[in-house]
C-alpha cells in the first residue's frame, strides 16, 4: 500500500475527518445526496458555460510522481501565462462563499501535480455552483507545504491496522456522507444523544417473481417484460438490491450495470430457497474480512451468546403479545438467562435448540383462534413444507436471510464465516447468525400478519406429493407484506432513534464489524419489547 498513489480526494477526506479517510481507503464508498448534487451541478455548469473551446479541458487525470499522488481536475484552461485550474464546489445558497483551508490544500495538490507534469500553473479558482460565481484563489508556499504534509499524514493513516476513533460530539458528523457506516455514537452501544441522520433515504429491494418475465436495462431504468408486455419500469437509482425467484431472466447488460453500481443480486427458487448471490469484485474492508475468518476459526462466544439471547427474548415477546399467560414463557425466560451464563459454544447451541422446540410447540397460538381450523399447525418442519404455515415460514426466512446477506456484504464481511452456526456444507453461517435476532420480529411477524389479516388464503397453496407450495399470487402478497414490514420505522431498542427494520439489520451488521475490527468493545443483539 505504501507504493500506491494517494488519491487527492482521500487527502481531502483526511482533512475533513481522519476516520472518514480511513474508511474510504478500506473501500467504504458512499454516494451521498451532496455528492449526487455536485455531479448534477457539474453537468449544469458545463451546459451553462457551453461547450469548451480547444484550450479548455474537463475531467483531466493528473499525478505527482515524487509525492505519490494522483487525481482528477474538474476543469482547466490554457492561457498565454499558463494553466488556470477550476474546481467546482456545491455549497448551500444561504452559506457564504468561503474558501476553506481544505479547498486551498486541494487546489495546491492539483497545482503541484500539474507542475510535476511539466505545466506552469498561472492561477486557481473555485466556482460555487449554487451561487454561479467564481472566486480566484492565490496560493503561497505555505499552502504547498501544508499540501505535502497532508499527503504524508494521509499515507501514514491508511497504513494503520485500525481505524481512528470517531469524532465526539462534532458538528461535522451531521453533514458527513459516511455517517451511516461510521456510526460514531452507536459504537458506545448506548442511547444516542444526537440523532445523526443518514444523508440519503433507504432505497428499495426489488423483487422479480413473475415466471417467464425478462428484465433488461434501458435509459437508466430496469424494464421488466413478459410476452412483449411491459410489467414494470424502475429507475436503477432507486434499487438497493435485486431478488429473483424462479425462471425470471436478467440480461447480461442489466447484471453488469447492477454490479457496476454495487447492487447485489440474490437468486432464489420459486419456493424461496436461496441459490446464491452476485456481488461486485471489489468489496470494502478486505483486511477486516481476513480477521473475521481468524475469529470464526478461533470462536467468539460473546457473539454466539448475543445472537441466541436476542432470539429467545424476541420469541418470548411475540408469544406474550399473542397470549400473555402462555405456558412456555417462564421456560423461555429461564433459557435466556442460562444462555447468558453459558461458557461453551456447545451449551449455547443446545439451549438454542431447546428454546426453538418450546417456541414452535406454541407457534400455532400466534394465529387467531377463529382461523386455526384452516391454518392448522403441528410442528416446525423444513423443506419440503408439509403445510401452508411451514411454507410461509420457509419463504419469509429466505427473504430475511437475503437481507442479512446483503447487509453483511455491504460492509465487507463474509456471509459464510460465522460464530454460532457452522460453516460446514458451505452454509452462509454469519447470515444465519445475524438473522436469529430478527426471525421473530420480522419473518414470524409477517407470517402472523398475512394470515390473521386475511392477506393470504389457504386456497393460495398447492400440494405436490406432500410438499406444499405457494401460488404466484400468494408469493407476491407475502413479498408485499414483508417489504411493508422492512420499511416500517421503529424506535431502535438500544440507540433510541427512528429507523426502518431494514436499516436496523444493516446497523447490526456494522456492529458485528465494529466488534470484529476492535472499534467497539462488545456486541449487543436487538431485543424488542
Amino acid at each position: 500500500m505504501d507504493d500506491d498513489p494517494i488519491p487527492i480526494s482521500l487527502v481531502a477526506n483526511y482533512m475533513f475527518c481522519p476516520r472518514r479517510a480511513w474508511l474510504e481507503s478500506a473501500g467504504e464508498k458512499v454516494d451521498s445526496a451532496q455528492i449526487e448534487q455536485g455531479t448534477y451541478d457539474h453537468r449544469k455548469i458545463d451546459r451553462f458555460d457551453k461547450a469548451p473551446d480547444a484550450d479548455s479541458y474537463q475531467a483531466v487525470n493528473i499525478r505527482h510522481e515524487g509525492w505519490g499522488l494522483s487525481g482528477k481536475l474538474d476543469a482547466a484552461r490554457m492561457t498565454d501565462d499558463g494553466v488556470i485550474i477550476r474546481e467546482y464546489k456545491a455549497t448551500p445558497v444561504k452559506r457564504a462563499m468561503i474558501i476553506t483551508d481544505a479547498m486551498r490544500t486541494q487546489l495546491a495538490l492539483q497545482a503541484a501535480c500539474l507542475e510535476d507534469m511539466g505545466f506552469h500553473v498561472a492561477g486557481t479558482e473555485i466556482f460555487f455552483t449554487t451561487h454561479h460565481r467564481r472566486v480566484d484563489v492565490e496560493l503561497d508556499e505555505e499552502d504547498f507545504e501544508n499540501a505535502r504534509r497532508a499527503v504524508e499524514e494521509t499515507r501514514a493513516l491508511i497504513n494503520q491496522d485500525r481505524a481512528p476513533e470517531p469524532l465526539e460530539d462534532s458538528a461535522r458528523c451531521f453533514r458527513c456522507s459516511h455517517v451511516g457506516i461510521c456510526l460514531p455514537e452507536e459504537r458506545k452501544l448506548c442511547a444516542v444523544q444526537h440523532r445523526i441522520m443518514v444523508s440519503s433515504p433507504d432505497n428499495q429491494v426489488t423483487h422479480l417473481a413473475t415466471p417467464g418475465a425478462k428484465a433488461f436495462t434501458r435509459a437508466g431504468r430496469m424494464i421488466v417484460q413478459k410476452n412483449g408486455e411491459e410489467l414494470a419500469s424502475i429507475p436503477l437509482d432507486t434499487i438497493q438490491g435485486l431478488q429473483i425467484y424462479g425462471n425470471t431472466d436478467l440480461s447480461s447488460g442489466l447484471i453488469r450495470e447492477l454490479l457496476w453500481r454495487d447492487i447485489s443480486i440474490v437468486w432464489c427458487s420459486g419456493s424461496g430457497r436461496m441459490y446464491g448471490w452476485s456481488v461486485p469484485s471489489y468489496g470494502p474492508n478486505g483486511d477486516q474480512r481476513v480477521e473475521q475468518h481468524v475469529a470464526s476459526h478461533e470462536g467468539r462466544l460473546g457473539l454466539a451468546r448475543e445472537f441466541v439471547i436476542a432470539k429467545v427474548h424476541n420469541q418470548s415477546v411475540l408469544l406474550r403479545r399473542a397470549e400473555a399467560d402462555n405456558s412456555v414463557l417462564p421456560q423461555l425466560r429461564q433459557i435466556e438467562k442460562q444462555v447468558g451464563n453459558a461458557n461453551r459454544w456447545q451449551d449455547v447451541l443446545g439451549l438454542e435448540g431447546e428454546s426453538a422446540a418450546l417456541y414452535f410447540s406454541q407457534f400455532g397460538h400466534l394465529i387467531k383462534e377463529e382461523k386455526r381450523k384452516n391454518w392448522q399447525w403441528a410442528t416446525r418442519m423444513r423443506r419440503p413444507a408439509p403445510d401452508p404455515l411451514n411454507a410461509l415460514l420457509d419463504f419469509t426466512y429466505t427473504l430475511l436471510l437475503s437481507d442479512c446477506t446483503r447487509a453483511l456484504i455491504s460492509c465487507g464481511l463474509d456471509p459464510h464465516a460465522g460464530f454460532l452456526h457452522s460453516s460446514k456444507r458451505n452454509k452462509p453461517a454469519l447470515s444465519l447468525d445475524l438473522m436469529e435476532e430478527f426471525r421473530a420480529p420480522i419473518a414470524d411477524s409477517v407470517v402472523q400478519t398475512v394470515v390473521n389479516n386475511g392477506e393470504v388464503s389457504i386456497k393460495g397453496f398447492t400440494n405436490a406429493l406432500g410438499s406444499v407450495r405457494m401460488t404466484d399470487s400468494t408469493r407476491k402478497a407475502v413479498v408485499k407484506a414483508y417489504e411493508r414490514r422492512m420499511s416500517t420505522e421503529i424506535t431502535h431498542p438500544l440507540f433510541k432513534y427512528k429507523a426502518t427494520w431494514r436499516r436496523v439489520v444493516e446497523i447490526q451488521a456494522r456492529m458485528i464489524l465494529g466488534y470484529l475490527d476492535g472499534t467497539q468493545a462488545s456486541y449487543r443483539g436487538i431485543r424488542i419489547r
